[in-house]
């Protein structure tokens, strides 16, 4: 069968580099011989020669009529040989089948020729010679731009340059290959949209420097003349390829940051626009990597991504920890002329010898103020960038105030803000200025708390704070350590307890219209002492709150004592008073209980539960603050003008029984038919009465009962309440009387606003009882008409009453929706739409898009659910 080739076609490609012509065999059945020159330029082929001259085109498998090249080995005067270049083999030819002039035929020359057998031998042997011209290579240094990725980033021909890409020589290789073989890369050009890729050797590359993958460099072309093969020589390394840095960002502005670079000392710019990510969580403190470009003759940072948390690691923290002292510290307010960013300085021992190492705000564990001399305990860092070493992780240790100059002033917490707070001194009148982050051993700070602390001269950043929002002081305290309950005292007391006469009593300060929070004891109102110290007579004074027992010293009362020193100010005064004996004059001190309180006086309920006394608040002795409803007191009767009684001298006590006899275990039933004169002063007797209510009778025996009879003291019995109670015996008077008295309050809630309501229970003259949501029990949300139990509260100073403990004991019913009424209904059911009286939609302005075209023009289409358009 005769092939379609129709003789000898060659072509070639855009001969740059210059053309060279090397085959490549595809396969051993094809009948079409393809050649590619090392600059992949030119293709040969020969489909239609099967045999030549006697000689079969076949040997060694390889196909009919297929092209070689090859290298005059041998040139003799009738014959030859020639060494192969795709393969290892050696030819016999005949100068008979050189298609040219002998004589020009050299040893060395490159021939193509076809590979036939020799019909007497069968050897195989080259036929149909042709010399190849010389392929004379460009002398010019090919250099250019490096890029990692050919595609990502596409060459362009600079000042007629080429661009190569260097494919660099695997390092584990370390020098060596396969025996016989030279470890090699390659680097690749393009030249006219079209990229080439040649071989090197580590021997091809000047300076003995390693190539790494994308550098830029500049090389020749060389051909081996033995192979014919194309590879780079003399190559130079222009420059290396570009690698990604990291840092950490250490600044944000408004539209650009800072990052501290993690390579060198030093701080790089970049802006957003640089940043690829979510710019809205980028922060100070992220880690990010990113690629220096030189930009109006500065480098700053492009192409910023951002790292896993931890990827940069700037310095390397021992594990060991050093002990030393603190030789220079920060200054509050750096100067002008201050650059340095560790201006503290440590000195230790660390091996066998002396250090100072340098250390910046950041570098202490806490905010304390640091002084010069003290111990410290830190660890050391090693910058990774030029291997700075600096202490860091500062500590104080607690036997520093033994190495330290400073005197440390001992006070209690007496007040706390956000942040900050103040100290009520030992040694110093003004209260002292404290902040938070002075606290030594992060321990919580309470009011009360006892603590010692270092004052020192206030910074400005403390005299700014203290001048617009606290006080101007000129200290503050640091260094603050708590220290246990007891070792404050302001005061010194003496444990010798002398012997005196009063001289003076305290005079009773003029608070008629003073509240019981307001009263306080004047220093220049207080009593005086008169008492013999080793034979010299002395006097001291002593007020109200430092008299021991029940009931004031008068004048003339022997009392013992002992004197107390205030630190700060050496006055003295005489505490723990207690009266040995009276005048014979002195009034009978009596027993009472306390059932009312007013803006600024009072009732005391006697012993006998049957009346009650008036008391102003400037005859209570002590604090007033602390006194409640049903406190027992002692008093001293007296009568002022108008012949009316009143008590005198009233001192709380320890509280006694009110009614403790003889209490029956039987729960009564009663309503209340009077109450107390507390909840209406119109009447005349003091006591409440109840009256027993019994089944199929309405009326029983009544009993009274006064303030301590009630259950809850401040509970406001009114007329009409129904209570259970129970009965007991005085034992002064043997009267029987109601004592726990519980009321038995039911009522429907009325409505409920948003933070308060009204229950339908009438109190005085008032039919609706106020409510707020807190009195509710167990935190349930009340509606209108549910049943509550409560109890009722009276306002001693206000006269107004309240429901507290409001307890709901069943719902209400629930709210029902009003039905249409009937005509609406009727009406609704008789519009048709055919009908002509019925109401018709009146088109008042036809509707307009944004375009002011009509709208509703988008067809309307089902939407899918789980589908997005």
């Amino acid at each position: 069968m005769g092939s379609p080739w129709k003789g000898f076609v060659e072509f070639t490609l855009p001969a740059s580099p210059p053309t060279a012509f090397v085959s490549a065999d595809l396969s051993s059945t094809s009948p079409v011989g393809l050649s590619l020159s090392p600059y992949g330029r030119s293709m040969s082929f020969d489909p239609g020669m099967l045999h030549n001259n006697g000689h079969t085109a076949y040997a060694n498998g390889t196909g009919p009529g297929i092209r070689e090249t090859g290298l005059v080995e041998k040139l003799l005067t009738s014959y030859g040989f020639i060494q192969c270049s795709e393969r290892q083999a050696r030819l016999f030819f005949h100068c008979s089948q050189y298609n040219g002039n002998l004589q020009e035929l050299k040893i060395g020359d490159d021939v193509e020729f076809e590979v036939s057998s020799d019909r007497r031998t069968g050897k195989p042997i080259a036929v149909k010679l042709l010399k190849i011209k010389p392929e004379v290579l460009p002398e010019e240094r090919i250099s250019g731009q490096v890029g990692p990725d050919l595609h990502a980033y596409p060459f362009t021909v600079l000042h007629g340059y080429i661009h190569p890409v260097v494919s660099s020589i695997p390092v584990h290789l370390d020098g060596k290959s396969a025996p016989g073989q030279a470890p090699t890369g390659s680097v690749c050009y393009e030249r006219n949209g079209e990229v080439f890729y040649l071989t090197y050797t580590p021997d091809d590359v000047e300076g003995n420097i390693h190539l790494d993958t994308g550098d830029k460099v500049s090389f020749y072309m060389d051909t081996n003349k033995h192979t014919g093969a194309v590879s780079a020589r003399n190559i130079q390394l222009v420059k290396k390829k570009q690698m990604r840095c990291q840092g950490v960002v250490c600044a944000t502005k408004e539209a650009f940051g800072f990052i501290e670079r993690a390579d060198v000392v030093k701080e790089i710019f970049f802006h957003y626009s640089e940043f690829k990510g979510d710019l809205e969580a980028l922060q100070a403190g992220d880690d990010v990597e990113f690629t220096i470009k030189d930009r109006n003759g500065k480098e700053v940072a492009t192409e910023v991504r951002l790292l896993p948390q931890g990827t940069v690691i700037f310095e390397d923290i021992s594990i060991e920890q050093f002990e030393g002292t603190v030789v220079k510290v920060i200054p509050k307010v750096p100067t002008k002329n201050q650059n340095d960013p560790l201006p503290g300085r440590i000195s230790s021992r660390i091996g066998f010898n002396d250090k100072e190492l340098p250390f910046g705000e950041k570098d202490t564990k806490s905010k304390v103020t640091l002084l010069e001399g003290d111990h410290i305990q830190f660890n050391i860092s090693t910058d990774r960038r030029d291997k700075l070493e600096r202490a860091t992780n500062i500590d104080i240790l607690p036997d520093t105030f033994d190495f330290t100059k400073e005197t440390r002033e001992m006070g209690v917490i007496a007040a706390i803000r956000d942040g900050f707070g103040f100290i009520k001194c030992v040694d110093r009148d003004a209260r002292m200025f404290f902040h938070f982050s002075e606290v030594l051993e992060e321990s919580q700070l309470h009011i009360s708390d006892e603590v010692e602390f270092t004052v020192v001269p206030v910074g400005p950043v403390y005299k700014l704070f203290t001048k617009d929002m606290l006080s101007a002081q000129r200290n503050h305290a640091v260094r603050i350590k708590k220290l246990p309950k007891g070792s404050v005292s302001f005061n010194t007391q003496s444990e010798q307890r002398f012997m005196g006469v009063v001289e003076k009593e305290v005079v009773a300060t003029n608070a008629k219209n003073a509240s019981p929070t307001k009263v306080k004891e004047k220093e220049a109102e207080e009593g005086v002492i008169a008492y013999e110290d080793c034979g010299v007579k002395l006097t001291v004074p002593y007020h109200n709150k430092d008299i021991e027992g029940g009931g004031y010293p008068q004048a003339g009362d022997k009392v013992e004592f002992s004197i107390n020193e205030v630190k700060r100010t050496g006055l003295q005064s005489a505490v723990s008073v207690r009266v040995l004996n009276r005048n014979a004059s002195n009034a009978k001190r009596l027993i009472g209980f306390v059932a009312t309180l007013k803006d600024n006086f009072g009732f005391i309920e006697t012993a006998n539960h049957d009346q009650e006394i008036f008391f102003h608040y400037s005859e209570m002795c002590g604090d007033l603050e602390n006194l409640e409803l049903g406190d027992t007191v002692e008093y001293t009767l007296s009568k002022g003008k108008g012949n009316k009684v009143s008590a005198e001298k009233v001192t709380k006590v320890a509280a006694v029984n009110g009614i403790s006899e003889d209490v029956e275990a039987t729960v009564m039933m009663g309503k209340v038919i009077r109450p107390l004169r507390s909840v209406d002063p119109s009447q005349t007797e003091y006591q409440g009465l109840i009256e027993i209510t019994e089944e199929g009778a309405t009326k029983g025996p009544n009993y009274p009962f006064g303030i301590m009879g009630m259950s809850n003291k401040a509970d406001g019995l009114q007329k009409g309440e129904l209570v259970k109670f129970h009965v007991c015996t005085v034992a002064q008077t043997g009267q029987k009387m109601a004592s726990n008295v519980v009321p038995q309050r039911r009522a429907m809630v009325e409505c409920v606003k948003d933070q308060f309501g009204f229950i339908t229970y009438e109190v005085g003259e008032s039919k609706k009882l106020f409510f707020h949501v807190k009195e509710v029990q167990d935190g349930l949300e009340l509606q209108t008409g549910d049943e509550v139990e409560f109890s009722v509260v009276l306002n001693q100073r206000t006269g107004k009453c309240s429901a507290c403990n409001v307890r709901r004991v069943s719902e209400g019913p629930k709210p029902v929706a009003t039905p249409r009424p009937d005509r609406l209904v009727n009406r609704l059911k008789s519009i048709t739409l055919d009908d002509a009286s019925a109401p018709r939609l009146v088109i008042v302005r036809q509707p307009r898009g944004p375009d002011n075209s009509k709208g509703f023009n988008v067809e309307r289409k089902t939407r899918q659910p789980g589908v997005i358009d």
